[in-house]
């Protein structure tokens, strides 16, 4: 045999298994698996698009007459708990339906419950956007001549929702007509208990000089959803005071504090309570809570104090 033909043979042979190993460790595994999906080099691989989720504004009593549905509803954009766009006619026909019913039915009651998805950023003071969001349709309602004491709100995930490509949510909310039981009592005698609580314990923000944001924490945003609930049902008002360390002068102390009381209202104004249901007040240095010789005594007397009366 020549060394041409020897050559020739090697090559073959280097084809062969190269062929070989290219099934068995590719093809194979698309050939068993009936989910793998080839392409060439000149095909593109359309990426799967989903729908917007459309959540219609839909209410329903299972023990009354009360059944409303309109193919859309409150609407949201990711991240925010403003209601988007202008409401509809079909929606507000629908909410003086319900207003009519309720006027005429005293036992009954509006549930709203809004959702939420994990990778939205909650700006609000309540514990979640839903919650936020439900707040905002209930301020909507309440505009439109609902009793706030008739609607209770709450928020909860819902990480199946999508919104469209420019990130609104169509309907994030669910909305339930219920009738008062025992339970419901209960609900009240434990919204008054938390109320007391408030009293006693007002909602505290501590302030650093120049600062222009409040964070709250997880407690905090708790306490702010109980605050809101007491003016929705009991009618109380939100009591802001303002207070500063004792660096610098009473006057202008007393200005300081009335500044960030007047900066926390606008903040609790943007989350849902409306400006006839707070009051604010400056003392400026005159009650400090801890001693202002040190850093640390100062720091904790420069707070808002957040309560109801």
């Amino acid at each position: 045999m020549s060394k041409k033909t020897t050559y020739l043979l090697w090559i073959l042979l280097v084809v062969v298994i190269g062929t070989i190993l290219h099934w068995y460790l590719c093809c194979s595994v698309c050939y068993t698996d009936k989910n793998c999906i080839t392409t060439t080099n000149n095909e593109a691989v359309t990426p799967e698009t989903k729908n917007p989720t459309l959540l219609p504004f839909s209410i329903k009593d299972d023990n009354g007459s009360l059944s409303f549905s309109v193919n859309e509803s409150f609407n949201f954009k990711k991240s925010t708990f403003s209601i988007h766009d202008s409401i509809s006619t079909s929606i507000n026909n629908g909410i003086a339906m319900i207003k009519e019913y309720l006027d005429t039915n005293g036992n009954k009651q509006i549930n709203i419950t809004g959702y939420y998805t994990n990778d939205e950023v909650n700006n609000s003071a309540f514990p979640n956007l839903g919650h936020a969001r439900a707040n905002a349709v209930k301020n909507y309602m309440t505009f439109k001549g609902i009793s706030s004491k008739l609607i209770n709100t709450n928020g909860q995930l819902y990480n199946d929702l999508i919104a469209d490509n420019n990130h609104i949510l169509y309907g994030p909310l669910s909305f339930d007509m219920i009738t008062k039981t025992q339970d419901s009592s209960k609900d009240e005698e434990l919204l008054k208990t938390a109320c007391d609580r408030i009293k006693e314990e007002p909602l505290m923000l501590y302030f650093k000089t120049g600062q222009a944001s409040i964070n709250l924490t997880k407690q905090q945003r708790q306490k702010f959803a109980d605050i809101s609930a007491c003016v929705d049902k009991l009618n109380v008002k939100v009591h802001v005071v303002g207070h500063t360390d004792n660096t610098g002068t009473p006057e202008n102390n007393l200005k300081l504090g009335q500044e960030r009381a007047d900066f926390v209202k606008n903040y609790l104004i943007h989350n849902g309570i409306l400006p006839t249901n707070i009051t604010t007040i400056s003392e400026g240095q005159n009650k400090p809570i801890a001693d202002n010789n040190t850093d640390e005594g100062r720091a904790k007397n420069r707070r808002i104090e957040i309560t109801i009366n």
